[in-house]
């Protein structure tokens, strides 16, 4: 081998490892819906920089879609129509708890009244999840599981048989994620998941958070009934991460029955609607 065939030798190298690289993350997107660049760094053994121009050469691909923090599917992105609001930062959760309270503890209690006579109940993390801890009553035999440290303290300071996932602690929120914390969960089957939301559309229930959507869909996916909470304030509302359709949850809980566009989207999704009164 001459040496200048060993210089194009050397410069292929690093085209064909972002080839193997990009290829990876595309299929892990194609599997999963959304990736982030500290996972994808962690699972490729590269740094975020690196991932980042991935990211980058992909969209210009039309590959994926990219977002703060990762990248989603293209066919995931959902289409912004005029009267659909995006949210693009996600509120400190002490600010987020004291915004319309009554609303949320309203639909706190009718949750807590749907978990009578369950036995295993998945409470992810949120405001309004967290009034649906706050609503539970101790019952003997009753487990919950929640990925929310605080809930998990609240419930278990009163006696509840409660489980906390295990994985990386998301701080200002005090909630568990990341792959460890999923593996635990999608190992179960729960007989009732309460989940919360950053904004309900036609497209579907979104979420601020990367690092949470994982755990939400193991809640969605792992449970008999799928019920998600959302006050009217966040109806024809989007943010960062589409979590799932309106056909991938059997109930909504809510403090008004919504109206036009968004009312016939969820019964063509056969999704019931219960206003909390």
């Amino acid at each position: 081998m001459t040496s200048e065939q060993s210089v194009s030798k050397l410069n292929e190298r690093p085209k064909f490892l972002a080839q193997v690289r990009q290829a990876a993350i595309v299929g892990e997107i194609s599997r999963v819906g959304s990736v982030t660049v500290s996972d994808l760094a962690q699972q490729l053994a590269v740094s975020e920089m690196t991932v980042r121009r991935d990211l980058v050469e992909l969209e210009k691909d039309g590959r994926l879609i990219r977002t703060h923090g990762g990248a989603v599917k293209p066919d995931r992105a959902p289409t912004m129509a005029a009267t659909v609001a995006f949210d693009g930062e996600e509120p400190a959760f002490d600010a987020r708890l004291a915004r319309n309270v009554a609303l949320k503890r309203r639909i706190a209690v009718a949750a807590a009244e749907l978990a009578n006579g369950a036995r295993s109940i998945a409470l992810d993390v949120g405001t309004t999840t967290y009034f649906v801890a706050e609503a539970l009553a101790p019952r003997a035999q009753a487990k919950i599981f929640t990925n929310s440290i605080r809930s998990a303290a609240q419930l278990s300071g009163r006696g509840v048989e409660t489980y906390l996932a295990g994985g990386r602690i998301r701080g200002e929120e005090m909630s568990t994620s990341g792959p460890s914390a999923v593996g635990q969960f999608e190992m179960l089957w729960f007989d009732i998941a309460f989940v919360g939301v950053s904004g309900l559309t036609s497209d579907g229930v979104f979420d601020y958070s990367f690092e949470e959507t994982d755990m939400k869909r193991v809640y969605l996916t792992r449970a008999s009934r799928k019920i998600v909470l959302c006050d009217s304030t966040k109806f024809d509302r989007m943010s960062l991460v589409l979590v799932a359709g309106l056909g991938e949850f059997n109930t909504l809980i809510c403090d008004e029955a919504p109206t036009g566009p968004l009312d016939s989207a969820l019964k063509k999704a056969g999704v019931e609607v219960i206003v909390a009164n």
